[in-house]
């Protein structure tokens, strides 16, 4: 025995059921907007939603996986031209139930399922309030990230600058030790003159 679908059974079988909605998906199609009782509709939505979904792929083989379910073919061309184009900015969300109250015979639930075919608009995104803990937890990582970049910086300055001294520095001790020979050479020079003076 066939395992039973989710939700209320509709029609007289399963094969009864599958065109049931079938026919309610081509009419949904064509006249973007149907009323019927609120368990057909609540039924509908996943199998239309599932068949926009191949519409907006756009290629042959969903066409020919569309044509499977609806049988008329103007309506799956009105499908892939007309509504596809409409929706391809939408992620989901494609038709919509809206509850209209109680048949007047029956009193069974009614509901107006449609096809939501407005452009989309992205949201603004809300600025956090400043007083939030976790914006104040960014800036410090922020922080920490700005100290260390300058600690980088101020490595690579110290070891531009000692690079730079060396050369410096070897001057310096070549200089001094120069200073140091002349000096000796004065101070010899002196000591001769001295003794010269002396005898």
């Amino acid at each position: 025995m066939p395992k039973p679908t989710k939700g209320p059974r509709l029609g007289g079988g399963p094969a009864h059921e599958r065109l049931l909605l079938a026919n309610l998906a081509a009419s949904l199609f064509t006249h973007k907007s149907i009323q019927t009782t609120e368990a057909k509709a609540k039924r509908l939505r996943p199998i239309a939603e599932r068949l926009i979904t191949f519409a907006k792929r756009g290629d042959l083989h969903a066409r020919r996986r569309v044509l499977a379910v609806i049988k008329d073919k103007s309506v799956v061309h009105e499908l892939f031209t007309q509504i596809a184009p409409l929706v391809a900015e939408r992620e989901g969300g494609y038709t919509r139930i809206i509850k209209t109250g109680f048949r007047k015979g029956d009193n069974a639930p009614l509901a107006v399922i449609e096809l939501v075919l407005e452009p989309v608009t992205p949201k603004a995104k809300k600025a956090k309030p400043a007083a939030a803990a976790a914006p104040v937890e960014e800036p410090e990582a922020v922080a920490t990230d700005d100290a260390a970049e300058e600690a980088v910086v101020a490595e690579a300055e110290a070891a531009d600058t000692e690079a730079a001294e060396a050369p410096a520095e070897a001057e310096a001790t070549e200089a001094p030790a120069e200073e140091t020979e002349a000096a000796a050479e004065e101070t010899k020079a002196d000591a001769e003159e001295t003794k010269a003076d002396a005898e």
